[in-house]
């Protein structure tokens, strides 16, 4: 998979899928959902490569990343049914992406486990710690950067998926 691989796969993941929806909700700072996941999908991919010894289940990996933050709700707005989001989401996340897709064991832990150590159940595979890892970057750059990712492939991705489905 290269970076046009890397397009083309996040695309096609969000042609079959709900992932568009997730542009409309605010993850961190004023970074949509769907273009913090991209750029988690894009970081793990590009470590991925870099780090190919570690041999790392590359599509496995990308689409994990890519449906860590499937919740598809505003968890800004407070609701009753899901006190803490932090450690409810992983499982809204899960549901969504298993009625949308049929899951590999490894995208599964990605998604549930990504929350670790708030979620109490640790990663149980390579791809699960690399995405836990690099979501918490992501995180931390994309509260304090306003408009983050704006001139990288990560903003080229995320517009191709936009205009993807209109």
């Amino acid at each position: 998979m290269k970076n046009d691989a890397f397009s083309d796969f996040a695309v096609n993941t969000a042609e079959h899928s709900r992932l568009l929806k997730t542009a409309q909700y605010i993850q961190h700072g004023n970074t949509s959902c769907l273009l913090h996941s991209i750029a988690v999908a894009y970081f793990c991919y590009r470590l991925s490569v870099k780090f190919n010894f570690l041999k790392l289940h590359r599509r496995e990996l990308v689409r994990g990343a890519l449906l860590h933050d499937y919740f598809l709700y505003d968890w800004h707005i407070p609701d009753k049914s899901r006190p803490l989001h932090g450690r409810y989401h992983p499982k809204a996340a899960y549901r969504n992406a298993a009625e949308d897709f049929a899951l590999t064991p490894i995208e599964k832990d990605i998604i549930k486990k990504h929350m670790f150590p708030l979620t109490l159940t640790p990663p149980a595979c390579r791809e699960s710690v690399l995405v836990c890892i690099v979501d918490k970057i992501c995180s931390v750059y994309e509260t304090f950067k306003k408009n983050a990712y704006k001139s990288s492939p990560i903003y080229t991705v995320f517009n191709k998926i936009r205009s993807s489905k209109k």
